[in-house]
């Protein structure tokens, strides 16, 4: 299947609005009432409210994760991007750690700090301010390595699992191809 550049522009365009999306999703405002401002500014708002008995039931309802052969499809064709453009155009290390995230939910496994770093694509100081970031933003959440106290792993929130569980169910059958 050949594609043209028109269609490339117009496919990473979509895809960038989409993101737009998720992420205009995932934000609350900043100043709500009864709670305090953040301590620092950050990329990322993202709302920690409280479990009510109407977002148990929402969740009930919440669509499922996508195949995760589909996610890491996307990765690989995102990181195939590499070897035809400049890596740094497509620099988007939170969209990269979430879509690592979201495979890995989806196959039950746990992504340790390092290979979340990796999976980012770029360098390590940059994917670890992200990674501080989004867990601030609470979309991400650190959990201790029980056997190996210098170890630690990160997961989705439940929160942004719904969300991009969502995201995965609006786009449908075009995911793959908006890479």
């Amino acid at each position: 299947m050949s594609v043209s550049s028109p269609e490339i522009v117009e496919q990473l365009q979509n895809l960038s609005r989409q993101l737009s999306d998720l992420l205009s999703t995932l934000k609350v405002e900043q100043s709500e009432p009864g709670l305090p401002e953040p301590a620092s500014p950050s990329a990322f708002r993202f709302s920690g409210k409280p479990d009510t008995s109407i977002d148990r039931l929402m969740r009930a309802t919440r669509p499922s994760l996508p195949d995760p052969r589909l996610v890491r499809r996307m990765i690989r064709h995102r990181q195939l991007r590499a070897r035809f453009f400049d890596s740094e155009l497509f620099a988007d290390p939170a969209w990269d750690m979430l879509l690592d995230l979201t495979a890995a939910r989806a196959e039950h496994t746990r992504v340790s700090v390092t290979s979340l770093c990796i999976a980012s694509q770029v360098p390590p100081t940059t994917a670890l301010r992200w990674i501080s970031q989004m867990t601030e933003a609470g979309m991400l959440e650190r959990v201790e390595d029980d056997l190996d106290r210098r170890r630690a792993f990160v997961a989705l929130t439940d929160s942004t699992a719904d969300a991009m569980a969502r995201y995965f169910q609006e786009i449908g059958r075009d995911a793959i191809s908006l890479v």
